[in-house]
């Protein structure tokens, strides 16, 4: 069995940073991609970032250049850096973890952006 935790939510001030992790745990030979995506209220899940095994990353237009994902693969843990951050950023940040066929979730982080 497979488990995924996010942690470093919280509220931040606009221009602000935070540092998500995202660790998975269990029974685990090998993680394929992981990456991150947010859910705002009234809005559908986006992706925010990505990240292969090998370290190729991809992300959304509108965190370039403020968002970094990265992993450690011996921690089977994946973050996302997080700066200059804008009140629109405010969501439920969560993560998933490729594992064979199989994509494991976990229950996600609050972001809050707002003076």
């Amino acid at each position: 069995q497979v488990h995924v935790v996010e942690s470093g939510g919280g509220l931040v001030q606009p221009g602000g940073s935070l540092r998500l992790s995202c660790a998975a745990s269990g029974t685990i030979s090998y993680i394929n991609a992981m990456g991150w995506y947010r859910q705002a209220p009234g809005k559908e899940r986006e992706l925010v970032a990505g990240i292969s095994t090998g370290g190729r990353t991809n992300y959304a237009d509108s965190v370039k250049g403020r968002f970094t994902i990265s992993r450690d693969n011996a921690k089977k843990t994946a973050y996302l850096q997080m700066n200059s951050l804008k009140p629109e950023d405010t969501a439920v940040y969560s993560c998933n973890v490729n594992i064979g066929l199989v994509v494991y979730w976990g229950q996600g982080t609050q972001v809050t952006v707002s003076s």
